[in-house]
């Protein structure tokens, strides 16, 4: 059987021509290659697109991507994009995390340094990785930083470098800046000389300095920044920095509403340390002129070092207390620090804190959370606790070797109760969450 003859005419009438005659199409000329229109395309995007692309970027995928078009090498260079930076110096020898090449360093330096508002220094635990970021710091003569932090990962490598070394490169950027408004620099050889420098400089914008662990500064130095800086609002030090002098500086007239005071009490050698009591007067100074103001106590202390805290009425907000701390210092707490916001402790003895929690319940109104490890609470204690502060209680976090099973609860029944009265599902930790 013979097939039937294909009527081309008839299948293809719509390309016909208008003379009858089949319009033929010249095949289209090769255009540009996917990888080409994709990067034609990217390279067309706008400017402030392209800079908030690269804001996201790491300094050396930045650098990568500037080489891609023209454009993009233009947004490269917009100081908007240079205002904001973070210089991480690591050894590769004994550091896993990366680092900023050199030759990029220079290349900040020479063209963008003038640009440079919010710079901070991640250094590893290495001496050589400090002593870098303070060649950095002398290099920064042409720019008006606005926030500086210098943050050791590890141990604090800034202790290691030479003191004169620290204090000249620091000096660069306070008489450079001007305009410095927050300063990191818990962990370095900072000295009282230093701080008059910045003082001088930058008394009229300062508003946050955290220098806890310097032990180069002392309570003369740290009340002259007080003194001058009626901006500030933010300050964190360490406990041998605090006076009542300061806490009345800050509670001056001049002196701005202080939102937060860090307070880092930590034993330098156990046993051995003498640790000054603070008068009620000057707490309720700062207190009358700063309502507001939260008031953060970390301990890092030996049992029979607590001895000059709390023994009066103290209005910390915040307290944190790292190492074993006795149940008369809980009771305290209790009796005298009505303003407690939050409260976690690390450790306790063996005896049983039923006491002690109850009466912080009753009597610190504002407590909102807490956290308990290595502590021992029996379940009927502890529920009872919860009751005096009810829905209150946002964070609620505790191990479940604290709890003690008596007659009142079980294990099973205790998060029933204590749920009913928080008024939310609650479940004892399993590890710790703080």
């Amino acid at each position: 059987m013979k097939r039937g003859r294909v009527n081309i005419t008839s299948k293809c009438q719509g390309f016909a021509s208008t003379d009858g005659r089949i319009k033929r199409h010249k095949p289209r000329p090769l255009g540009l290659s996917l990888s080409q229109r994709l990067v034609k395309d990217w390279g067309n995007l706008p400017h402030h697109v392209v800079l908030q692309i690269f804001q996201y970027l790491s300094l050396v995928d930045r650098a990568k991507a500037s080489s891609v078009c023209r454009r993009w090498n233009e947004v490269f260079h917009i100081p908007d994009l240079w205002r904001r930076f973070e210089f991480e110096l690591n050894q590769p020898a004994t550091s896993y995390l990366k680092s900023t090449h050199p030759d990029l360093i220079q290349q900040i330096i020479k063209r963008h340094a003038q640009h440079l508002q919010y710079v901070s220094f991640k250094v590893d635990s290495c001496t050589e990785s400090a002593e870098a970021a303070c060649n950095i710091l002398s290099q920064l003569v042409n720019c008006t930083i606005k926030t500086l932090g210098l943050i050791s990962t590890a141990r604090p490598s800034f202790m290691h470098v030479s003191q004169s070394h620290f204090a000249s490169a620091l000096t660069v950027v306070f008489v450079n800046s001007k305009s410095l408004s927050s300063i990191k620099i818990d962990d370095t050889p900072v000295d009282d000389p230093s701080l008059k420098v910045l003082v001088a400089n930058n008394s009229d914008t300062l508003k946050l300095l955290k220098m806890s662990s310097c032990p180069h500064v002392s309570p003369a130095g740290i009340l002259c920044v007080a003194d001058q800086c009626h901006g500030l609002r933010e300050l964190a030090l360490n406990y041998h920095l605090l006076s009542d002098e300061l806490l009345l500086a800050l509670s001056s007239e001049k002196h701005v509403h202080l939102e937060h005071l860090r307070i880092d009490v930590v034993s330098e050698s156990p046993g051995q340390t003498h640790f000054h009591s603070i008068k009620r007067t000057s707490w309720e100074a700062l207190v009358r002129h700063s309502p507001k103001v939260n008031i953060v106590m970390y301990f890092y202390l030996e049992a029979e070092e607590f001895e000059p805290f709390f023994c009066e009425e103290t209005p910390v907000t915040h307290l944190y207390f790292g190492r074993a701390v006795s149940k008369a210092m809980l009771g305290r707490v209790g009796l005298n620090c009505p303003r407690l916001v939050e409260l976690v402790v690390c450790a306790n003895g063996l005896q049983p804190l039923d006491e002690e929690l109850i009466r912080i319940g009753e009597r610190c109104k504002d407590l909102t959370a807490i956290g308990l490890g290595e502590c021992e609470v029996t379940c009927r204690g502890f529920v009872e606790f919860v009751k005096k502060c009810g829905k209150r209680l946002t964070q609620l976090s505790i191990m479940e070797e604290v709890l003690i099973p008596d007659n009142s609860y079980n294990m099973e029944q205790i998060h029933t109760e204590v749920s009913k009265h928080l008024g939310r599902l609650w479940f004892p930790d399993m590890m710790p969450t703080w």
